[in-house]
């Protein structure tokens, strides 16, 4: 098993209760394609950096989580025509990297 992220951008225009299921769909297809989600942060409101579909503004959510290679395709797939997803990109974690920030957690935890 693989460690990912999947970065989105939601439409801020919605209502909080439809932003909220466009993440819990995300949150299926991970699990519904084997994956198991170890954390979901959520950034709130950003101003974009360039306008997007006459927008200023979205939603920023990470939903790191642990799957197979055929994962994230499978994701990628269906972000791909949700209609309140501006902007999403999947990436694989490198491992080197990811220790390292664990391993300071625990050490910050444990004083």
């Amino acid at each position: 098993m693989n460690k990912y992220e999947v970065a989105l951008v939601v439409n801020a225009k919605i209502e909080d209760e439809a932003r909220a299921e466009v993440v819990e769909k995300v949150k299926e297809y991970i699990t519904r394609f084997g994956g198991v989600i170890t954390n979901v942060d959520e950034w709130g409101k950003k101003r974009l950096a360039y306008e997007i579909q006459k927008m200023r503004e979205g939603f920023y959510y990470f939903i790191q989580f642990d799957a197979d290679a055929e994962c994230p395709a499978e994701i990628e797939k269906r972000l791909r025509i949700m209609d309140n997803v501006l902007r999403y990109l999947c990436v694989k974690q490198d491992p080197r990297q990811v220790q390292p920030v664990q391993a300071e957690e625990e050490q910050q935890d444990a004083q």
